[in-house]
């Protein structure tokens, strides 16, 4: 007699387990199986060659919370209801999340790690946004240490033992926390279908974590001093990268222990494009990493976090789901953070909502039926105005700026304009960067003080 796995029984039911675990500034070519020299990724190459790697997905804007409130409403920043980086900043109390949908459509859902959609004492909380259980850092300056003195569970503070302020060491490293409370999670749910959204704080800094760790020992002993101001940074952040690598995999062996790992599909991205840490200006002018710069053909994106050209918004994205999406494929599909919840939302047989500015790419990761392509793509930030019309990229980079004009199929390191040759296609960019601005309703912040509590946590700098 053929018994089925618990979740092969449930997945007749229900549609899959969905694990969306994204990393705080994860560079587009910070992995090894991209050629970088220095960085340690066996899991997540791994991961890909398991799955999908997609080479041309963008994130929601070019900063923590904007990108991570594009994910969680579907919208592009010309609609969402939070568009700067303020901290505590929030969405609407009315606004519908991935979470909510999921949860609608019958998931569990849990989330671990840096939330940025709004602090507490304000409309913007993931306990009122449709999660089960968050815990991590609502205020995302509050994420800025990874010894805080308190995490946040569900809108409580959650003590962290001997931890005193200081960024950089303490007695209860905060990663641990959330990783182990959501694997715990994971277990509690394992039995019906569930929703584990994990966003990472690592590897951005302040950089700081347990020298016993399996993945310090790697890299304790690398001679690496340029650009930084310790010069225990480079190698922490190396480490960080290899520790969420490890426990990728062991993420992936305990869905396959439970049975689950052919009923889950699993998205690893980063948030924004990538930072020029550890950078001078004669030996790694784009960082120590470099995590713009092709290592193999020294082809670069522009710019990098805080900016809307490529450098800004290039993500590393693969998608995992075994027996449903070929292994080692590799797709061109131009999509960003927008398409995340009506493709969440199909998965789950759930409905998203209609203001939502996003395409399902269920067909791209299945291989089955036509799959929607964009109009354009549009990002605004600050000063900052981006449209995408297949590889012609416009772009207003800041204040009193002229837009410009790229082709990004022969130029992708936007180095030259070509608006005069082409202003029929830079009038229909700007016409569409028109219509998509729409004037932001902000969310409320109802308890400032608690806010600010948040926002303000004493770090102490070393």
């Amino acid at each position: 007699m053929h018994l089925l796995t618990a979740g092969a029984a449930r997945a007749q039911d229900s549609g899959p387990n969905i694990i969306y675990l994204m990393l705080d500034e994860w560079g587009y070519y910070e992995q090894s199986a991209l050629g970088h020299p220095t960085l340690q990724t066996p899991n997540i190459d791994a991961f890909a060659r398991e799955g999908m790697r997609f080479t041309q997905a963008l994130a929601g804007a070019p900063v923590c919370g904007p990108t991570r409130v594009s994910l969680m409403l579907g919208q592009h920043t010309g609609h969402t209801s939070m568009r700067g980086n303020g901290g505590y900043d929030p969405i609407r109390a009315d606004d519908v999340t991935i979470a909510q949908v999921l949860k609608d459509a019958g998931y569990a859902t849990g989330g671990f790690g840096k939330w940025g959609c709004g602090g507490r004492g304000t409309s913007g909380t993931p306990e009122t946004h449709g999660f089960d259980d968050f815990l991590g850092y609502y205020d995302q300056r509050h994420a800025h240490t990874y010894y805080p003195t308190y995490l946040i569970h569900n809108g409580e503070e959650l003590p962290l033992q001997g931890n005193t302020g200081s960024p950089y060491q303490g007695e209860t490293f905060s990663h641990y926390v959330m990783w182990d409370a959501a694997m715990d999670w994971l277990d509690e749910h394992k039995d019906e279908p569930f929703f584990l959204y994990l966003p990472l704080t690592v590897p951005h800094g302040l950089w700081g974590m347990p020298e016993d760790d399996p993945a310090w020992g790697e890299f304790a002993d690398k001679p690496w001093t340029a650009g930084q101001r310790r010069d225990t940074d480079a190698r922490t952040y190396a480490a960080m990268l290899l520790m969420v690598d490890r426990q990728l995999g062991e993420l992936i062996e305990k869905l396959k222990a439970q049975g689950l790992d052919d009923n889950t599909i699993i998205f690893v991205c980063g948030d924004n494009g990538g930072q020029d840490y550890f950078h001078n200006n004669h030996q790694y002018p784009r960082g120590f990493f470099a995590p713009n710069v092709d290592p193999r053909t020294g082809v670069e994106f522009r710019g990098q976090k805080t900016q809307l050209w490529e450098g800004g918004l290039r993500i590393p994205m693969m998608v995992r789901w075994p027996g449903h999406i070929e292994a080692g494929t590799q797709s061109d599909l131009l999509w960003y953070f927008p398409d995340v919840m009506p493709t969440l939302a199909q998965l789950a047989g759930g409905q998203a909502p209609e203001h939502t500015d996003g395409l399902s790419i269920l067909p791209t990761l299945l291989g089955e039926g036509e799959q929607q392509q964009h109009e354009a793509l549009y990002w605004e930030y600050g000063r900052q105005i981006a449209v995408r019309i297949g590889d012609w990229k416009a772009i207003k980079p800041g204040r009193g700026a002229d837009w410009q004009l790229y082709d990004l199929s022969s130029d992708i390191s936007e180095t030259t304009d070509v608006a005069a040759q082409h202003p029929d296609i830079l009038a229909r960019a700007i016409a569409i960067a028109q219509r998509e601005h729409e004037p932001v309703e902000p969310g409320e912040v109802y308890d400032r003080e608690l806010a600010e509590k948040d926002h303000t946590v004493p770090v102490r700098h070393e």
